[in-house]
């Protein structure tokens, strides 16, 4: 079988070509900023670039598990490396959007988190993030527990949902992209979805 097939080429590949693999949109970004090719706005664009990366890799993982159950083709134990990396360019994101949008002044960040709800929306899906990355250890899993752990993991759901939601809403029109990040990410949680109700019934 071709599911087959594929996961015997994956079998040997290591969870660090993941991460060095993930590193290749940030290396080709700094690239593009040392040659000017962001534009007029280098500084939109790399925040942008950053937080569009980190919702791609959220997609990605959520999109492992019904993959694997529709396709058979497994792609679990990358799904760690692939959640961490989407954390990374969240900080990424968040960081550019503090040191270089707005330099770090506080009054006008707080004030932009309260009345932004793009802004409050992406702080939301950070927050929560957070202890998603902090408990992404086999150390974490044991000390949980197995059942524990995979609830708190579920708060992925909600992350990848504020995070197109967030993207949605910091345009001012409605161009496709952000409508197609939210879509994917609702289809594959119906998928999900479909599959516990018919495994429920």
């Amino acid at each position: 079988m071709i599911a087959q097939r594929i996961n015997g080429v994956l079998r040997p590949v290591p969870t660090g070509f993941v991460y060095a693999a993930g590193l290749v949109p940030l290396a080709l970004l700094v690239w593009q900023a040392a040659t000017g090719g962001l534009g007029v706005d280098p500084v939109k664009a790399i925040e942008h670039r950053l937080g569009e990366l980190a919702l791609q890799f959220l997609v990605g993982v959520l999109a492992i598990s019904p993959l694997r159950w529709w396709t058979g083709v497994n792609l679990i134990r990358f799904r760690r490396a692939i959640g961490l990396l989407s954390f990374f360019y969240v900080c990424l994101h968040l960081s550019v959007w503090l040191a270089l949008d707005l330099q770090f002044r506080w009054a006008e960040i707080g004030a932009d988190i309260a009345k932004r709800p793009y802004i409050t929306l992406g702080m939301l899906a950070f927050v929560a993030m957070i202890p998603l990355a902090v408990t992404s250890t086999n150390g974490a899993i044991r000390r949980m527990g197995a059942s524990a752990w995979m609830r708190l993991h579920r708060l992925t759901y909600l992350v990848a949902v504020l995070g197109a939601l967030h993207f949605l809403l910091l345009v001012k029109a409605w161009p496709p992209e952000p409508i197609i990040y939210l879509g994917c990410v609702l289809f594959l949680l119906g998928l999900r979805a479909f599959r516990a109700l018919r495994r429920g019934g």
